[in-house]
């Protein structure tokens, strides 16, 4: 629940009417006037840290080193533990060894089909040619002898074209064959191509895993900050999605903190123990800057802008009172205990005095708080007691007195503090309003 406070005092006059000593007046009037009017949204609040990381084991093993305590200050990339772990050792030059290994060469194919040997069926042809042409000049018919020489010739002529023709076919047949095979070859060899890349790319990949787990061992700080020891699963079978986690490249580095609920369960962490992946180590917090998470009602968050300032008070530090100025305002609705809708507002937390003026402890994270945001100041309204004001539908509604009879006024407000409130429109200064007994004043009621 929003609850809204005035900082200015009633700066009213109040004329009473209508009442005797013994019976308490039915209608109260008071003059409107200026007055400095400041609306104030109240809303619960938490205070946190600047950052917050949780350093987790990457690898199973066990503390061979720690070199901080609980709530020691460290810097950035300070030394906080180192973690003795024989398998991460051995995944790495495993690793290693599979990155060295020979690729497997290449392979490529040429068939080449042998030519026809016809060699000696040309020599036997050619006796039979060279035969039958010295028969052939046997002939005395002159007539005749020319035309079997002729056709001799010509059989001699197409005997020579069919053995070329051959010749011809049988290295067509080969440039086909070897222009298929170096197709089929290409793509193989280009497959291979691709598979000894892939195989190179997740060795390398393994090697940088594995190394990165390695170098997780040794834990540091990744910035300046407060230390909270973890407590661990005491080197168990690795399960669950921490566990999952902590074998992932990187497993080992910063992840942000989760609040567990208070739950100690598991070992504390001191030299000797044994760590599970994903088991927490140590906490950093800087604590540098510190900061308030307040949740704001539906009703008031649209009133509240960046820069606006806020005044908190801790139950951890009694009758103090800390600055703060809003530097964020969440987008996404949260859902409050009592069903109503709230929204998250960040601000950047200030120095904190007690009444007396002596400077204010510095809180905690975590610790609860309060928050008042001044989201509207007027240092010179014109000024009405809140008690004026007669809601009616959605307008505003105050009574005032004209002539000793009482006229409805719709009025525009601005802020609104807890005991008056600024009215823009609708009233003068020195008029006088009905502040008590406004439910029962009607149109032209007479009133002294």
């Amino acid at each position: 629940m929003t609850v809204r406070r005035g900082l200015a005092p009633l700066l009213v006059l109040l004329a009473l009417t209508g009442c005797t000593s013994e019976e308490p007046p039915a209608v109260q009037l008071a003059e409107v006037r200026r007055a400095p009017v400041t609306e104030v949204v109240e809303a619960p609040a938490t205070i946190g840290a600047r950052a917050s990381a949780t350093l987790r084991s990457p690898a199973q093993g066990t503390i061979a080193k720690l070199y901080v305590s609980e709530g020691d200050r460290v810097r950035k990339g300070q030394i906080l533990a180192r973690i003795r772990s024989p398998q991460a050792e051995d995944q790495l030059s495993q690793a290693r060894r599979a990155s060295r290994m020979p690729a497997p060469a290449s392979f490529g194919a040429n068939v080449r089909l042998p030519s026809l040997d016809t060699g000696a069926f040309d020599r036997k042809v050619a006796a039979h040619f060279a035969k039958a042409r010295k028969e052939a000049k046997k002939i005395e018919d002159r007539q005749a002898r020319r035309q079997l020489l002729t056709a001799i010739e010509l059989a001699q002529t197409q005997h020579r074209a069919q053995t070329k023709a051959l010749a011809s076919i049988t290295a067509q047949l080969n440039r086909s064959i070897n222009g298929v095979l170096s197709g089929v070859t290409s793509g193989l060899s280009s497959s291979m191509a691709s598979l000894q890349a892939a195989s190179r790319t997740q060795a390398k990949a393994a090697v940088k895993a594995a190394e990165s787990t390695v170098k997780s061992l040794t834990i540091k700080a990744p910035f300046s900050g407060v230390v909270s020891l973890g407590r661990v699963s005491g080197g168990g079978a690795a399960g669950g999605v921490e566990s999952l986690l902590g074998r992932l490249p990187g497993g080992g580095q910063q992840l942000p903190s989760v609040p567990s609920g208070g739950s100690a369960s598991g070992a504390p962490v001191a030299i000797g123990v044994p760590v599970s992946p994903g088991d927490s180590i140590v906490t950093v917090t800087d604590v540098s800057r510190l900061t308030l998470d307040a949740d704001v009602d539906e009703t008031d968050v649209l009133l509240v802008r960046e820069g606006v300032e806020a005044a908190v008070e801790l139950d951890a530090v009694p009758g103090a009172t800390y600055t703060a100025v809003v530097t964020g305002i969440g987008v996404n609705p949260m859902e409050g205990t009592t069903g109503g809708v709230s929204y998250p507002v960040r601000l950047r937390l200030g120095p904190g005095a007690f009444d007396d003026g002596a400077k204010a402890p510095a809180p905690k994270p975590g610790m609860s708080a309060v928050t008042r945001l001044t989201v509207r100041e007027s240092p010179s309204a014109v000024a009405v007691p809140a008690s004026a004001i007669v809601s009616s539908g959605r307008e505003s509604v105050v009574w005032a007195v004209a002539d000793g009879v009482a006229r409805r006024r719709v009025v525009k407000l601005g802020a609104q503090g807890d005991a008056v409130v600024e009215v823009l429109n609708g009233v003068s200064v020195g008029e006088r309003v009905v502040v008590k007994g406004a439910d029962s004043v009607r149109e032209g009621q007479r009133l002294p």
